[in-house]
């Protein structure tokens, strides 16, 4: 006999109370660095840090969508991964038209500001992959958390090299470089968090289809 709660995903594990409180500590961070990338972004003419300082929103919105679905089937957790990768491709979309219009209008960063704010948010990502690194090997939706912490940590690097190319060169090009890196790491990280959802929803179809199929044979 099939439960009803199935029919909305009835995989519905213990939640692990250090990774929820995790991912407030997490949200919390993202919340307050996207707040400090996106005024140092717009003073200082840097793409880089611009698209970091979405990425930190993004990664706060993911994280909050994370903790009201944590305790929810696996139904509903693979569908809010889903929404999760489809969010980190369309913040590759944009950084690659921020780039093209940067590219277009001559935009040369100020290095100082690129080079503190990118460390400062190197610390913060670190700390937060830190912390979500042991919870990386679960569903969709724990690895599309994992996915947008380590990428976080890799851009921040990638923030602060760019600095110095700017600095060193006296172009933008090194900031605009890094930002397309961003975007393909997003791209990349988006697939990789759609495909894995698509296929647990699949699978969950499947499951579904089976148990309504013995159901009825038995009925």
């Amino acid at each position: 006999m099939s439960s009803r709660c199935c029919d909305s995903g009835c995989s519905t594990p213990a939640v692990n109370p250090a990774f929820r409180k995790a991912l407030w500590v997490a949200l919390a961070i993202n919340l307050l660095m996207f707040g400090v990338e996106i005024i140092s972004g717009l003073r200082s003419g840097s793409v880089s840090l611009l698209a970091d300082a979405i990425d930190f929103a993004g990664d706060a919105a993911n994280y909050g969508i994370t903790l009201v679905v944590l305790s929810m089937g696996l139904v509903w957790r693979s569908r809010a991964a889903l929404v999760k990768g489809v969010t980190m491709l369309a913040f590759g979309v944009f950084v690659l038209a921020r780039a093209g219009w940067s590219i277009y209008a001559d935009v040369v960063p100020e290095p100082l500001t690129m080079g503190i704010i990118g460390a400062l948010a190197l610390i913060a990502n670190v700390v937060v992959a830190l912390m979500l690194y042991a919870f990386r090997e679960g569903d969709s939706n724990m690895r599309s958390v994992w996915l947008c912490s380590r990428n976080d940590a890799i851009g921040n690097v990638a923030v602060m090299i760019a600095a110095a190319g700017v600095f060193g060169t006296g172009s933008g090009w090194p900031d605009l470089i890094v930002a397309l890196v961003m975007a393909g790491l997003a791209l990349s990280a988006g697939f990789s968090v759609v495909r894995q959802a698509r296929q647990e929803l699949t699978s969950h179809s499947a499951t579904q289809r089976s148990s309504a199929s013995a159901d009825s044979k038995a009925g």
